[in-house]
């Protein structure tokens, strides 16, 4: 082979190996809103739960968003972190997912303000981020929860219901209130003052940072401050603060008022068919944690979520966001059967252990 044509051959040779250099480049990287490169391939999703304090995310709402999303896509990944009620851990988590190069983030936060820029962070970085339960600031591209203003009123309601002939503009009731980091608190109250507000005498109104050691606190200083004796009852916006408090009640030898809680936790369960808490709100976490499932798989896909989420929510930040919204159920001593058990969240055993045996035979859940 001679000299010219050794240079034409390796010439082509060249041009076709940049050519196909090229089209796996093409493939292989894509770019997002931010100019930098992530894999085009990838189906992750980021889940991030604020606390392992609270039952329900540990043990129901992250297996049922991981059995929906395999089932939903059988490619895609769920990278999980807990926030343990820390929210600037939960900022690192956020930088650690979007590290991971996740497509989407579906995130209750710890504290929805402080949460901002991180979202603002992993958006610049084309993720989408969908609020879970808790409305996150920021551009988040949608929501799903419960219509939590309607939490408060079906919590304020039992409590008056409770109460009955004894609800009065004199009885004093002692008002512990969620965290104010977390927006679904402000709502949760703003619906109990809707329900309660000029029925009853709302003595006593703290924040109970969603910590029962807190709302124990609390409590015992609104009976100090009130008396023992004039306390008609006690609103609470969890059960987990509601088992603080039954305690405080307890020991202060407080016993046949009405008390409320929400999450249906075991405890909270418990508790009313024991008669230490008269009611709690049952929010269904199957549904909750599969519908957000179904929006972050959609959000994946490409696919539109417009059908989901067909409501308009304005968060802490202004953005106006597309939100699903689920209807929460009051749940009392009489409706039990009908609502946790029937949904199977817990069997008649998990219920009804040797100390609330009793309890369950007079309740007639045995």
């Amino acid at each position: 082979m001679n000299a010219t044509m050794r240079r034409v051959v390796i010439g082509t040779a060249a041009v076709s190996m940049a050519l196909s250099m090229a089209a796996c480049g093409k493939a292989g990287d894509k770019k997002d809103d931010s100019g930098s490169s992530s894999s085009g391939g990838s189906k992750t999703i980021g889940l991030l739960l604020p606390d392992s304090v609270t039952a329900r995310y540990e043990k129901f709402d992250k297996p049922y968003f991981e059995a929906k999303v395999k089932d939903l896509c059988s490619d895609c990944k769920v990278e999980y972190a807990n926030a343990a009620g820390d929210a600037a851990k939960q900022a690192q988590q956020v930088s650690s997912m979007i590290t991971k190069g996740v497509k989407v983030i579906v995130i209750s936060a710890q504290d929805a303000a402080a949460i901002k820029s991180s979202v603002q962070t992993a958006v610049n970085k084309g993720i989408k981020v969908v609020a879970y339960d808790r409305l996150a600031q920021g551009p988040v591209s949608a929501y799903v929860s419960f219509d939590n203003v309607k939490v408060g009123e079906l919590q304020g309601q039992a409590l008056l219901d409770s109460l009955g002939s004894k609800a009065t503009k004199k009885s004093k009731i002692v008002m512990i209130n969620g965290d104010d980091a977390d927006p679904n608190a402000g709502q949760f109250k703003k619906g109990a003052h809707e329900a309660l507000d000029g029925k009853v005498d709302i003595a006593y109104e703290q924040s109970g940072l969603w910590k029962d050691s807190v709302a124990a606190q609390k409590m015992k200083a609104a009976i100090t401050q009130l008396g023992a004796k004039k306390i008609a009852g006690v609103y609470s916006a969890n059960d987990g603060m509601a088992g603080g408090i039954a305690t405080t009640l307890k020991g202060a030898g407080i016993s046949g008022i009405p008390l409320t809680g929400q999450d249906a936790e075991l405890a909270g369960i418990q508790r009313i068919v024991a008669g230490t808490q008269s009611s709690t709100v049952y929010k269904a976490f199957k549904p909750e944690a599969e519908a957000a499932a179904q929006l972050a798989v959609n959000l994946v896909e490409g696919k539109d979520i417009k059908s989901l989420a067909n409501q308009t929510l304005t968060s802490g930040s202004g953005d106006k966001v597309p939100s699903q919204l689920l209807t929460p159920v009051s749940v009392t001593k009489a409706n039990i059967k009908d609502t946790v058990i029937a949904d199977k969240l817990y069997t008649v055993q998990d219920i009804c252990t040797a100390e609330f045996a009793k309890a369950c035979k007079t309740a007639g859940l045995q």
